[in-house]
């Protein structure tokens, strides 16, 4: 076990730009007003779950189908590129799946929101450079920030205002662009050497 404070803070931030708990505050806001009440400790939970199953078995699941980590890393990066697009610009490229109160914490909160395919295909890149105790370290992290501002989301949003929750979510699009470019030129030539 090697753990790395560079690769925890690198690995944390970017996890934190691409889960956007902050950028959600407006979706959260509507779940909650749709579903009545959402349980921040279990959306936190399966979110948790989920991000560290596919850290650990994800490698695995597309080494099954056949493919190679530095393949999903510059996908991936390609993905990250596009919601970083979003961020920026302002975009939805997906619509939101309404759903019923006994769910919302799940679905659509944990997955897709918390722990979408954004997180996951930022996990697997991540693992294409990093350790995986340092990933786990940045998700678990990445969580414990998910669960106060699931807590107290009402409150940040009266404090930051629209504007303040508008320039965050720019903010960290723009760092967005700048990793998923890191990440696409550093697994690009390991597939063309």
């Amino acid at each position: 076990m090697n753990l790395m404070l560079n690769e925890i803070a690198t690995a944390f931030m970017v996890l934190f730009a691409v889960i956007d708990i902050l950028g959600s505050i407006p979706i959260i806001l509507d779940i909650k007003r749709k579903a009545g009440k959402i349980s921040s400790l279990r959306a936190s939970f399966v979110s948790l779950l989920i991000m560290l199953g596919f850290l650990f078995l994800g490698e695995r699941l597309i080494g099954f189908i056949g493919i190679d980590v530095n393949s999903f890393a510059v996908a991936g990066s390609i993905i990250i590129f596009i919601m970083a697009l979003e961020m920026v610009l302002n975009v939805n490229l997906f619509k939101d799946d309404s759903s019923t109160a006994k769910t919302a914490s799940i679905v659509p909160l944990a997955f897709p929101i918390i722990a979408g395919a954004g997180s996951m295909t930022t996990i697997l890149s991540l693992r294409a450079e990093f350790e995986a105790v340092n990933i786990a370290v940045a998700i678990f992290l990445n969580i414990v920030v998910v669960f106060v501002i699931l807590k107290l989301t009402g409150k940040i949003e009266r404090l930051l205002g629209a504007g303040g929750i508008a320039v965050l979510r720019k903010v960290f699009g723009i760092v967005l662009l700048a990793i998923a470019i890191k990440l696409f030129s550093s697994n690009i030539k390991v597939l063309f050497n």
